[in-house]
């Protein structure tokens, strides 16, 4: 154990078991530990290295930054915050936007804009439906709207106002409504719950049902929103516009940032009945404007189709070859193989030996993030590590 790693242990909540290894340092998709040694990163910070580790539009909008204004409250306007706002609306199907500092916080604000919402509307209704195995943050809302029973078990009795219905079952969502739901949060993908794909057409007939019955339909593109999936959010791959989003991870190439985007006509907030102190800060808005502008001005999310399918086609190529590899699935850039057994850890590890660096989303399932401006011949090289691994188990 290094002496940092006997520091977390003396020092540092254990919330998290970590991977033993101590990163200093990163550039593009790759990253050194304290030892010096070389790591391919296919994590990239759970999906949030977009532009992979400091690159330099993030890095130069940093600097420039903070060595102009980093902090006000939001009691004043600021650039950066503006200039983000405009191109977010600009390049989507939403209206307004709030900004905070996390996805989990992103998502309770948006709930609390569905409450108010259904107060308004709705004559105060306030259940809000999800999907089991989804994740939506570590507050304790969110836990109580993710629909997965380990993270709420230690935390019981939760909130109320949530029901977790079966995932990718429209039937569930509409035996579940009643005159006390106020809206539907679903990810287009589930990326925590071990990167699940819905049918092609179920976000668009929950969409269905939510204008049928005058409810809201809350996307959380946490993880799949900023280009991560091959087009910039992934609602435009299932032809539907929810009436609130969520982004955050990818959206600042590293820096803590999340948004609440919401359509003029569920946009019920009035002046003081939410708000951040640090939400917005012109810091992490210059590095958030300047990772999604050199996302759509280099049209980064072809390259995430491309490479996507390729990374795709290679790990098709070992579940071909190793028969222990039940599953290949995703989309874009967020990737996961799964195994018949509980083998991902030890995979896990032996990849880290190996120079590369991986998730276990799932005792028996292995997911892949890396930054969206990586090419075929990082996909090679995580392959070949892979299949020397997999060739030894």
């Amino acid at each position: 154990m290094s002496k940092w790693q006997e520091l977390e242990s003396k020092y540092f909540m254990h919330t998290v078991n970590r991977v033993p290894v101590t990163l200093v340092k990163g550039e593009g998709a790759r990253v050194w530990d304290d030892n010096g040694r070389e790591y391919l990163d296919f994590v990239a910070g759970w999906a949030v290295n977009s532009l992979g580790h400091c690159h330099p539009v993030v890095a130069e909008a940093l600097a420039e930054q903070a060595h102009t204004l980093i902090q006000v409250s939001n009691q004043f306007y600021t650039i950066p915050q503006l200039q983000l706002a405009e191109i977010l609306v600009q390049h989507s199907c939403l209206d307004k936007v709030f900004i905070s500092n996390s996805g989990a916080e992103a998502n309770e604000g948006a709930v609390k804009l569905a409450r108010r919402y259904g107060k308004h509307h709705l004559k105060g209704a306030y259940e809000v439906i999800s999907a089991i195995g989804s994740f939506h943050g570590r507050t304790l809302g969110m836990v109580a709207a993710s629909g997965q029973v380990k993270h709420q078990e230690p935390y019981l009795p939760l909130p109320i106002g949530f029901v977790n219905v079966e995932y990718n079952s429209v039937a569930a969502i509409k035996s579940a409504t009643t005159d006390k739901t106020c809206a539907v949060i679903l990810e287009p993908l589930q990326g925590e719950g071990g990167v699940n794909l819905p049918d092609d057409d179920y976000l668009k007939e929950v969409k269905e049902w939510c204008e049928q019955k005058g409810i809201l339909l809350i996307l959380d593109e946490i993880q799949t929103g900023v280009g991560r999936l091959g087009t910039l959010f992934a609602y435009e791959q299932y032809g539907v516009e929810p009436d609130i989003m969520t982004l955050a991870k990818g959206l600042g190439s590293g820096v803590p940032i999340g948004t609440i985007m919401v359509k003029d006509s569920a946009n019920v907030f009035a002046p003081g009945e939410h708000g951040s102190t640090y939400g917005g800060n012109p810091l992490v808005c210059a590095a958030a404007y300047a990772t999604l502008k050199y996302i759509i001005d280099n049209n980064v999310v072809d390259n995430v189709r491309k490479v996507g399918r390729y990374f795709t086609g290679r790990l098709e190529e070992l579940k071909n070859k190793y028969s222990f590899i039940t599953d290949v699935r995703g989309r874009g850039l967020l990737l996961a193989i799964e195994f018949d057994h509980e083998i991902a850890a030890d995979v896990l590890n032996s990849c880290l030996e190996n120079g590369l660096l991986v998730n276990r989303v799932k005792p028996n399932a292995l997911r892949f993030m890396p930054p969206l401006i990586i090419g075929n011949g990082e996909v090679d090289e995580a392959i070949n590590i892979l299949d020397k691994v997999l060739a030894a188990v």
